[in-house]
């Protein structure tokens, strides 16, 4: 995950070390800090040609705001772009999967399986319909990483994650963050002194 710093100013410094040049491959290895001292400090590999980063330690994370989220459904969900960060995709479907199990328990949506909690779920908190159907989506994802016989999705891979962690990004926002967001909103207001009858 990016620091504020990072995506403002979209580099990284150089660290004072020389870089290594592969010349057989064409590229460069080298270390890089974030201006925000805070920050973390990156191993870096790019193609010498087109400049294109290879690989990064730490790798980049997706962000994403844990703000009112119960501890159980953050860990999960870390683990999650933890998972997509490694390029295992297939583990980070199954994380999106359990993500999207722990509203359920947390709002004590009842079933016999996550499809029958989900559908549950609709009746304790207020979700779009679309939203709704997409956590079902996401199911489906997770099962497709978790059996082999389950196919409904063509493969599971860096855009489907990203995709399916976007979406579950959204879900959380309705569900645990938009209330706290609006009352943010509403202590802004100017208070308007009450009327004074003449």
């Amino acid at each position: 995950m990016r620091c504020p710093a990072c995506l403002q100013n979209g580099t990284f410094e150089a660290v004072g070390v020389q870089d290594l040049y592969l010349t057989q491959q064409q590229h460069f290895l080298g270390q890089r800090r974030c201006p925000n001292p805070k920050c973390t400090h990156v191993f870096v590999a790019w193609d010498g040609n087109t400049n294109v980063v290879l690989e990064s330690m730490p790798a980049e994370r997706l962000d994403f705001d844990a703000t009112n989220l119960p501890a159980a459904i953050q860990k999960s969900f870390e683990e999650a772009i933890a998972c997509h960060a490694a390029d295992c995709y297939v583990a980070a479907a199954m994380m999106v999967r359990k993500t999207m199990e722990e509203p359920c328990l947390d709002q004590k949506a009842t079933g016999v399986n996550l499809k029958e909690r989900i559908a549950a779920l609709a009746k304790t908190i207020v979700l779009p319909k679309d939203l709704l159907e997409g956590i079902d989506d996401l199911r489906l994802l997770g099962n497709d990483a978790a059996h082999v016989e389950s196919q409904t999705f063509n493969t599971i891979g860096q855009e489907e994650l990203e995709v399916a962690i976007e979406f579950a990004k959204e879900v959380l926002k309705a569900t645990y963050q938009y209330e706290a967001l609006r009352k943010r909103l509403v202590a802004l207001k100017k208070e308007i002194p009450p009327a004074t009858s003449a």
